[in-house]
């Protein structure tokens, strides 16, 4: 059993048994859509349906190109999801620091909608929730195009504005 399984089977004893019977941590991957994109990082424009309409996932959202296949990783709108099934396989949350829950999945088709399950400890109680996504294969573009990537620019770059505005501001003084 590894780590994620061992934390949600202590967690929620309850929904572990119940999910047990239906989905297996050993079953194989579920096949991941074939991409002539060379390796690497990329963004696409993802659609989430289903469920109560509350939650969503940062779209463009990360796509990893990995040996001619296409995964997926999401960020959710909430901390509260903590597993998901793609194809009868279970996916854990990555996140451990207590953040929004993030999920690498296969993409398993593109262009339509791919049904997944998210589960959710929002409501006390874990819920299993049906899901459509949706992944658009026009909009693969660069990484930057991710909301958070971009964030991560604009840090960089303010970052060297007050490092350039603070040396240029030291030898203003030196020099009067």
């Amino acid at each position: 059993i590894n780590e994620a399984m061992a934390e949600f089977q202590e967690n929620h004893p309850e929904k572990f048994e119940e999910h047990k019977q239906e989905v297996s941590a050993d079953m194989p991957d579920p096949e991941a859509v074939k991409s002539e994109l060379p390796d690497g990082d990329y963004s696409i424009e993802a659609v989430l349906s289903g469920g109560s309409g509350r939650a969503s996932i940062t779209s463009p959202t990360w796509l990893y190109g990995k040996e001619g296949e296409c995964f997926a990783k999401l960020l959710w709108s909430s901390s509260y999801y903590d597993y998901m099934i793609v194809g009868g396989k279970l996916y854990y949350n990555e996140t451990t620091d207590g953040s929004n829950s993030t999920f690498t999945i296969p993409i398993t088709v593109m262009d339509e909608p791919m049904e997944v399950v998210a589960d959710t400890t929002a409501m006390g109680d874990p819920v299993a929730i049906n899901y459509s996504l949706t992944f658009y294969e026009e909009t693969i573009g660069s990484k930057g195009a991710v909301p958070q990537e971009g964030a991560k620019s604009v840090v960089l770059i303010a970052l060297i504005v007050m490092i350039v505005g603070g040396i240029i501001n030291h030898y203003i003084k030196k020099n009067r």
